[in-house]
């Protein structure tokens, strides 16, 4: 089980903005109105704030940094925007995709890591009584980076305690 192809920007013959045309149009498609769903519940997409017309959660997928203002594009997240719906989808039966919890702050996370190289992190919400997914980001990781040696912890301890194993 592989993902899709790369969409690269050399393909666009290095024109930007046709670029992110093309990846907006295949995020509203197949992620934000492609009837995505996740173990039987749909998964849904920051709308606002809407920057340059086009949906928060866009930019989370393809930009970078921890100042909302300030983000970046980041060609290796543009390159997977296929990878968002293609991970979420054969999570519950690819082995190469580990699906954990965690908590940040009061909100309990599902994170969808495909062979430590491309994480999609899901948060649960409740409105109306009704629970969906929302899509928090995706990115890949480094496996030099020191947050990937802190998701592999997390990962090998959620899944140790799961199965009683101990350290």
């Amino acid at each position: 089980m592989t993902p899709p192809d790369l969409l690269l920007l050399e393909d666009f013959n290095g024109d930007w903005n046709t670029y992110v045309d093309e990846l907006y149009r295949i995020f509203m498609t197949e992620v934000a109105r492609g009837g995505l769903r996740f173990r039987n519940r749909i998964v849904n997409c920051r709308r606002q704030k809407e920057t340059f017309g086009r949906w928060a959660s866009f930019w989370h997928l393809t930009q970078r940094g921890p100042v909302e203002e300030d983000r970046l594009p980041d060609l290796r997240r543009c390159e997977r925007i296929r990878w968002v719906r293609w991970t979420i989808e054969n999570a519950p039966t690819c082995p190469h995709i580990d699906e954990w919890q965690n908590r940040r702050g009061n909100e309990t996370n599902t994170l969808l890591w495909y062979r430590e190289e491309y994480l999609v992190v899901l948060a649960e919400r409740k409105k109306h009584y009704k629970k969906h997914w929302l899509l928090k980001t995706a990115y890949c990781t480094d496996p030099s980076h020191r947050g990937t040696f802190r998701l592999r912890r997390e990962r090998d301890n959620y899944f140790r305690e799961k199965t009683g194993q101990k350290n």
